[in-house]
Order: structure tokens, then sequence, then C-alpha cells
């Protein structure tokens, strides 16, 4: 017999996310959950050049894909990218399975400053 698996359902804010937002997302999700965290060319959506975001959200747009690299370095998420238009990118995290030995508590890990790439 065959296990049937439900359908991926991934979550869309409405709104840009900010990383505080991201990293509580992080810390509730289950193993499998799905967060749609941008939807633009990331890498370019941060210069002023390419993007309407302002400063403001320029930055911040910044600190969330830093902190979605830095959860998939901690083995928090997996990312993973779905081409929806030409130069248009869904950027999805895809919760992994919460480390079970930890020296922190995962509040304290995700609340910690990612390092300066």
């Amino acid at each position: 017999m065959l296990m049937q698996h439900p359908p991926f359902t991934t979550v869309r804010s409405i709104r840009p996310l900010t990383e505080i937002e991201f990293a509580a997302w992080v810390a509730q999700a289950v193993p499998g959950d799905r967060l749609e965290y941008h939807r633009g060319f990331l890498v370019l959506d941060t210069f002023a050049l390419f993007t309407q975001l302002d400063d403001r959200g320029r930055t911040e747009l910044a600190k969330l894909g830093s902190r979605a690299f830095w959860a998939a370095e901690q083995g928090l998420v997996h990312l993973v990218q779905q081409r929806i238009a030409p130069d248009q990118f869904a950027y999805i995290a895809v919760a992994r399975p919460k480390p079970k030995a930890a020296a922190v508590s995962l509040s304290e890990l995700l609340l910690a400053e990612p390092e300066a790439a």
C-alpha cells in the first residue's frame, strides 16, 4: 500500500516580510512547512538601481535574505527558488527538523546576529 502524502502548501505573505517575522516563522514551523519569503529577484531587489524599494525596504530585504541564508547554514531550513517568469522568482524556505542537541535554545540561536558575509 502506498502512503499518501498531503500536498505541499506554501504560505505567502501579502506584504514584505521582515527579518524578525522570518525568524519567528522558523521558530514555530514544523518540518515540511513552506514560506515564500520574497518574490522578485532578491539580489537585484537590494540595489537602488534595479528596484523600486526605498532605502528602508532594501535594507530590510538584505537583512531578510541574510537571515534566510544563515538559517539554512544552521540546518533549520532548506532554501529553494521557483521561477515565476523571466527574472522573477519565488524564494521559499522549507522547514527542516529542529536540531535535537543544541548548545543554546532555538530562540537564542534565532536572535543571534548572523555573521557578516
